[in-house]
């Protein structure tokens, strides 16, 4: 008999979800205190897309702060730096445009083991590139050399933006969502930067092995047009431009960053109570790179949806047909949970 392949969930490569949201509920009470010390008032609980406050006078100031990830292992390990900044911008940007917040200022934190001037050159390039997509303002950062914290091949990225409107009136909360409102879809463009401990685990690709995760990294797999270090370098897709096309074109109720969580955990994020989203799942075609994590990996249809956006990187809830977009689903009465058909 032949013995079933174990399967594979990103729990058991080392990133618990569940217990990241515990450990957020856990915070949340405390945190929610300090909201008093802020000259205005704050509109957004811990565990949104983005923290959005109105200053006196109305005006909107909206702030969002993310990382890589350990995608930064893959850029460690093969020596390509050139993109990974693009994905520290992406990561925070996004999160502040689905709340209809356009990002004005960008801040960066590098933590390296070593200085090395021509990679941070590289990195800070990603980062500036990624500014120039979204037309964001890099106004600053911070460098820490800390060698017994990490080796001289590695380092860490923080990335925080801050975006203005002039008022609530031009805030996507998710408010006006209803049932009977369509959701459409809008391409990634691949893994993003979610998933990577799950998907290095698959592939066995660390630090302990170089040679053989270079090798890895610099191999060619069916169905990939290019190499797996090359698809899963990829930089997360920037929809800043996509996203004021949509508000500017369309009455839009509802926006999700697809990021850590996935498809499961983002779009109930923008729900109002009485709300559940309902999700064809075979309504897009998912990009290659997921279907090979999944095969290889033994990984379940619900693990994959849990951890990676899998070929959907941004959502829109509309009463209208969004013409630009991919219709995945709709709205529909429920208590805040997704359901996939």
């Amino acid at each position: 008999m032949k013995k079933e392949k174990k399967k594979i969930s990103y729990k058991s490569s080392g990133v618990d979800i569940s217990a990241g949201n515990l450990a957020v509920d856990l915070i949340k009470k405390n945190v929610h205190k300090t909201f008093k010390y802020f000259p205005g008032k704050v509109l957004t609980k811990i565990g949104s897309f983005g923290g959005v406050a109105e200053l006196r006078g109305g005006k909107i100031v909206a702030s969002s702060t993310d990382g890589v990830g350990t995608k930064l292992v893959l850029a460690c390990l093969l020596d390509k730096h050139e993109t990974i900044g693009i994905d520290l911008v992406a990561m925070s940007v996004n999160d502040l445009a689905v709340i209809g917040v356009m990002p004005a200022i960008f801040l960066d934190y590098i933590a390296m083991g070593k200085q090395i001037p021509k990679r941070t050159e590289k990195i800070v390039a990603g980062i500036i590139k990624g500014c120039h997509d979204c037309e964001c303002a890099l106004m600053g950062g911070e460098m820490a050399e800390m060698p017994d914290v990490y080796t001289e091949e590695e380092y860490d990225l923080a990335g925080f933006a801050t975006g203005f409107a002039d008022s609530k009136k031009d805030l996507i909360l998710g408010k006006d969502i209803r049932p009977g409102m369509k959701v459409y879809g809008f391409a990634s463009s691949g893994v993003h930067s979610n998933g990577y401990s799950l998907v290095r685990k698959i592939f066995g690709i660390n630090f302990k092995d170089k040679v053989r995760a270079k090798k890895i990294l610099n191999s060619e797999f069916s169905g990939l047009s290019r190499t797996l270090g090359e698809e899963l370098l990829t930089p997360t897709k920037i929809y800043i431009k996509i996203i004021k096309k949509l508000i500017s074109s369309y009455k839009i109720a509802g926006l999700a960053h697809i990021t850590g969580g996935g498809l499961v955990e983002n779009p109930p994020r923008i729900l109002p109570e009485g709300c559940s989203v309902k999700i064809r799942k075979d309504s897009w075609k998912r990009p290659a790179i997921f279907g090979l994590i999944q095969e290889k990996g033994n990984v379940s249809d619900y693990e994959m949806l849990r951890t990676f956006n899998c070929g959907i990187g941004l959502i829109a809830v509309s009463g209208e047909e969004i013409k630009e977009g991919k219709l995945i689903g709709e709205i529909v009465k429920g208590s805040g949970e997704v359901i996939f058909e």
